[in-house]
């Protein structure tokens, strides 16, 4: 087993901001309604920041902003160390990997097609549509057609016109390829896992992602009939993922070294305990303020898009959690795994979807929908783990939750 030496901790439990992030979500949902209905100009003023390509928007210089410091404090607690060291305990990582790549984006693509594209389409709107960003790199006459949408005129600017339940579709295939965040390793620490199997595998995931991220999506948002921006969602991952990644491990690097291991892991860490969750809750302001109007008119939206996403993430992680039995892992290993199988990556899956198809696309809304059920369906597995652990094998004995603090 990989030595734990190198392993930077999360604090015991969920903190103040993870505790309550549900009720922070719902504030910022009705904050972000009532800001359209005021001062509908604010986010769209701020959403005009952008970088341009042809004249096309295509980066928001503040949600840019705002989704680089979701990422940047999850990056500077991976320790690369232990990535090298993961290959010692081959078969949990080789099960999560498995999961996270092999079977979970199909089967978000599966089950968001069936109820999003046939038994929810009448209550979505059979002739609903939704408008979102042109692909990147793309410049096709007015009327033009491009997979499912047809190119249209708003505001000087073109745009393409979808049916609204494609773009809710897009937004949870942008979800379904986007595995395990940082807040996995509380699920996994609540649950009484292996905490270095569970770390591991957030920077394997985060690795695996340059490589996969863009095929992927590019794939099933073209079977899905939608635009396939390969630019913008190679670009997404280098903006999201690799930038964030390098600024944290150079940051890391640095301060160990000038400050000591101690003085990163006691200080510096505690400082960026909400950083993530700040600048998440403002990204949802901005979000619903575009979103208020659908949100009142249909206030069930949300219910249709979090039905899937549901039965996904309980999916997941039954086929995880089984397929770990069977293979006979101890419970340690086992719990974090289906963690791991059953949690997404919404920051990056929130960026994708912003930075593909708009602010105000049907994609972003689908994305932001993942953020409000992953607490409390993730602690409603932890539960299921805690009461199930008998039937694994008990493994290597370790401390409990809510035990000493387990901070190496």
């Amino acid at each position: 087993m990989a030595s734990e030496a190198c392993i930077t901790k999360e604090p015991q439990g969920l903190g103040f901001f993870e505790r309550y992030l549900t009720v922070w979500v719902l504030l910022c949902i009705g904050g972000g309604i009532l800001l359209g209905k005021i001062a509908p100009g604010v986010a769209q003023a701020l959403d005009g920041l952008s970088l341009t390509v042809d004249g096309a928007p295509v980066v928001s210089i503040p949600i840019a902003i705002c989704l680089f410091f979701m990422m940047y404090p999850i990056m500077v607690k991976i320790d690369f160390c232990e990535v090298i060291r993961a290959g010692q305990n081959l078969k949990p990582v080789g099960l999560t990997l498995f999961v996270n790549w092999a079977i979970k984006p199909f089967t978000m693509y599966a089950i968001s097609v069936f109820f999003l594209g046939f038994l929810f389409r009448s209550f979505i709107g059979v002739d609903a549509f939704d408008y979102v960003k042109m692909p990147f790199g793309l410049d096709l006459p007015v009327g033009s057609a491009y997979g499912s949408g047809t190119v249209v005129l708003q505001d000087g600017l073109k745009w393409l016109q979808i049916p609204l339940w494609r773009s809710y579709l897009a937004g949870c295939i942008l979800l379904g390829i986007a595995p395990c965040t940082a807040m996995v390793l509380v699920w996994g620490y609540l649950a009484r896992g292996n905490d270095s199997h569970t770390l591991v595998m957030v920077a394997i995931n985060s690795l695996t992602m340059l490589l996969l991220y863009g095929p992927l999506g590019g794939l099933l948002l073209g079977v899905g009939k939608l635009p396939v921006p390969w630019q913008a969602l190679l670009l997404s991952i280098s903006v999201y993922v690799a930038l964030p990644l390098v600024a944290g491990y150079l940051t890391r690097r640095w301060i160990v070294a000038t400050k000591g291991d101690e003085w990163f892991r006691q200080k510096f860490l505690h400082l960026l305990s909400p950083v993530t969750t700040t600048a998440l809750l403002f990204t949802l302001v901005l979000l619903f303020s575009f979103k208020g109007e659908v949100i009142l008119a249909n206030p069930l939206t949300i219910v249709w898009i979090a039905v899937p996403l549901f039965l996904q993430t309980v999916l997941i992680f039954a086929i995880t959690y089984g397929l770990a039995r069977w293979l006979r892992l101890p419970y340690r290993d086992a719990a974090p795994s289906a963690m791991i199988g059953a949690s997404n990556h919404f920051e990056v899956a929130i960026a994708s979807s912003v930075m593909i198809f708009g602010l105000a696309s049907g994609a972003a809304l689908a994305t932001v929908v993942g953020v409000l059920i992953e607490v409390p369906v993730m602690l409603l597995l932890v539960r299921v783990c805690l009461r199930t652990s008998r039937w694994f094998p008990a493994g290597p004995a370790h401390v409990a939750a809510g035990g000493p603090s387990r901070v190496a």
